[in-house]
C-alpha cells in the first residue's frame, strides 16, 4: 500500500511563506499538488516529472516552487507572498502504477 505523508501546513500571515513536504512509501515516477478550499472544487497546483519537468498552475506561478528530493522520496511545495486565496486543504498526488492521494495539510493565510 502506498502512502503519502504531508506536514508542513500550518497559519501564515499574507506575503509570508511556507514550505510544505510530502513523504512517499517508494519511489513514484510523477508527483505533484492540489490543493481544495471548503465548497470549491479540486485545483491544480504544480506538477513535476522524474526528469524533472515542471508544470503550475496559473494562479500559482512565480510564487510556489516544486521540487523532489528523489533520494527520500519526498516532494516540496515551497510557497512565497502567500495570499489569502491561498488557503485551502493542500493534498499531495503522485503516478506510479495508479493515482495516489494523500490526506492533506490545511493551509491557512490569514491576518
Amino acid at each position: 500500500q502506498v502512502q503519502l505523508v504531508e506536514s508542513g501546513g500550518g497559519l501564515v500571515r499574507p506575503g509570508g511563506s511556507l514550505r510544505l513536504s510530502c513523504a512517499a512509501s517508494t519511489t513514484l515516477t510523477t508527483m505533484g499538488w492540489y490543493r481544495q478550499a471548503p465548497g470549491q472544487q479540486r485545483e491544480f497546483v504544480a506538477r513535476i516529472w522524474s526528469d524533472s519537468e515542471l508544470l503550475y498552475g496559473d494562479s500559482v506561478k512565480d510564487r510556489f516552487a516544486i521540487s523532489r528530493d528523489n533520494a527520500k522520496n519526498t516532494l516540496y511545495l515551497q510557497m512565497h507572498s502567500l495570499k489569502p486565496e491561498d488557503s485551502a486543504v493542500y493534498l499531495c498526488w503522485g503516478k506510479g502504477f495508479r493515482e495516489y492521494w494523500g490526506q492533506g495539510t490545511q493551509v491557512t493565510v490569514s491576518s
